[in-house]
């Protein structure tokens, strides 16, 4: 298997250049070895098919999509929730298109949070999972048909109440039962939710599709506090097979952050 510190990606956003090719040309020269793409609602994802399977041709590795839209899967409106699926059914099939694996989506974000007024949502739990069940089944379906994974990213209990630990999502996903439907680590919200990351992840490590990685102040890896020895000889331990993609903001400008974390990074795995 390829090493961990060969396999780092960047989300595309945080990358300089105006089209892919020229991020691509940063990216590799940064460290990284593919692109993590930004999947936007109202099938814009979609849109940019000649754009991704030019890029594509071009020698440009894009094995993953982040989905990018302010309603998701969990939504309390049907109608929203409908378009959620809807996306991202979209998405899972662009993805494959251009040689990708994975899209990933988290059940909510900034819907509703336990932790601040008023506290209690208009939904039961019993009533929220049944409504990710049933999104995460229609789209695991789907993913299986495209050849693709679908992962449900956990977010801390200020930005979504109903999937917030690795342990919430593995029991979606052992409830759905398809080997299409996996999990999503994201290092900064495991940072907050778990007690033990480590041990999350080793417990994750079936179900483990995916790892963005930022740190414990959401920014780029390395200008933080979180231990990214530890972390990337967990994921090495369960031999994760996905990549580490970059989601956070950066300290300074791309051109000096990006290059640095990536460098740190790779000190940390030896």
């Amino acid at each position: 298997m390829t090493p961990l510190s060969d396999r780092i990606s960047c989300q595309e956003q945080l990358l300089p250049g105006d089209t892919l090719p020229e991020k691509w040309e940063f990216a590799q020269q940064a460290g990284f070895g593919a692109i993590e793409l930004r999947g936007k609602g109202d099938l814009a994802f979609e849109a940019r098919l000649p754009e991704l399977r030019k890029a594509a041709a071009d020698g440009v590795v894009m094995p993953t999509v982040c989905v990018e839209m302010l309603h998701f899967i969990g939504d309390f409106d049907a109608e929203r929730r409908a378009d959620a699926i809807k996306q991202m059914r979209s998405q899972l099939t662009v993805i494959g298109e251009i040689g990708g694996g994975l899209a990933m989506t988290p059940a909510s974000y900034g819907q509703f949070s336990r932790r601040l007024p008023p506290f209690e949502p208009p939904r039961s739990p019993e009533e929220d999972r049944a409504v990710l069940f049933e999104a995460l089944t229609e789209l695991g379906e789907h993913a299986v048909r495209e050849g693709v994974v679908l992962a449900l990213e956990p977010l801390n209990r200020y930005e979504n109440h109903m999937v917030n630990t690795l342990a919430d999502a593995v029991s979606l996903c052992q409830e759905v039962g398809l080997p299409s439907v996996k999990v999503a680590a994201d290092t900064y919200h495991m940072n907050i939710e778990e007690a033990d990351p480590a041990a999350s992840l080793v417990a994750a490590a079936p179900w483990l599709g995916h790892v963005q990685l930022s740190d414990s102040n959401r920014l780029e890896p390395g200008a933080g506090h979180i231990d990214w020895s530890l972390t990337l000889a967990t994921l090495d331990a369960i031999d994760y097979p996905g990549t580490l993609a970059f989601e956070c903001r950066l300290s300074g400008p791309a051109a000096e952050a990006l290059p640095r974390s990536v460098a740190k990074l790779r000190a940390a795995a030896l």
